[in-house]
């Protein structure tokens, strides 16, 4: 059943309110610790009724005493207002619960754990309510919810920041072990073609362009890097020769000890060589 959003911004609303106040009496989905911080999202819900009726309606005293409003007509439609409160209670729990682990009032081990479990009981619902509710942030804008750190985990990220923050570091130290691996590669490539006595201008400058490029990968290495300073000072040297041209037996002897004085820099520069 397609919900008609005119509709239930006037006084089925008032349905939807008073089935939060009466579920969120009770824990059902969400865990202790962060159903608490779910309670004060029913404040609001409480505050517009007057008087709940035995008899599935209640009174409005702010508009007419004597007008019973019917909060449902059979069994499906309670149950569809019932999922309602049971979504709101969730953002706004996700909400309480990001706002606390921003300010550092609950640990990332137990934020991570009741954040997996709203986004758990959130997907599920979210997956009853597709047809009845094709957008939560078309629901959370009726109801005028005000979550959007609680959207953007539910829907937008769908895990913890923790897990997030994890992933991120995880892809960093990838890419840099596979900078390091191929810097180490292009230093052995660099210094066994001076060893093999291939000391052209066309041999030599490839494979020393090469390790600069892959030097300013690694994002731990300083711009000053001695290691970056001399293979710049030595390939503007190599652009000033010609092609065919070749260094001396000192040049060649003095690149190869600056290659290896580097090299032994870079290693003693990785985050876990002293350990």
């Amino acid at each position: 059943m397609l919900v008609n959003w005119s509709e239930l911004s006037n006084s089925p609303s008032l349905a939807t309110r008073k089935a939060a106040v009466e579920h969120m009496s009770r824990p059902s989905t969400i865990s202790l610790l962060t159903y608490s911080t779910a309670l004060s999202a029913a404040s609001f819900l409480r505050s517009s009724l007057v008087r709940a009726g035995a008899d599935d309606s209640f009174e409005v005293s702010k508009y007419n005493t004597q007008m019973e409003v019917k909060l449902w007509n059979d069994k499906r439609e309670r149950e569809m207002y019932d999922n309602f409160a049971e979504l709101y209670a969730i953002i706004k729990a996700t909400e309480k619960l990001e706002k606390a682990y921003i300010r550092d009032i609950i640990s990332s081990s137990e934020y991570e754990a009741e954040c997996l479990k709203l986004i758990a009981h959130f997907k599920t619902l979210a997956s009853t309510l597709k047809d009845t509710i094709p957008s939560i942030e078309r629901f959370a804008d009726t109801y005028k919810m005000d979550c959007p750190a609680a959207l953007n985990r539910l829907i937008t990220s769908g895990v913890p920041a923790t897990v997030e923050h994890r992933a991120a570091a995880a892809a960093s130290a990838n890419t840099s072990a596979a900078a390091v691996a191929e810097c180490t590669q292009h230093f052995i490539t660099a210094m066994d073609t001076l060893k093999l006595n291939m000391v052209a201008v066309d041999q030599v400058h490839p494979a020393l362009s090469a390790l600069a490029a892959s030097l300013n990968k690694v994002t731990f290495l300083p711009p000053d890097f001695l290691g970056k300073v001399k293979l710049r000072e030595w390939i503007g040297k190599l652009l000033k020769m010609g092609a065919a041209d070749e260094l001396s037996a000192l040049e060649a002897r003095q690149l190869v000890y600056d290659l290896e004085a580097s090299y032994d820099l870079f290693m003693a520069a990785l985050p876990n060589a002293g350990t």
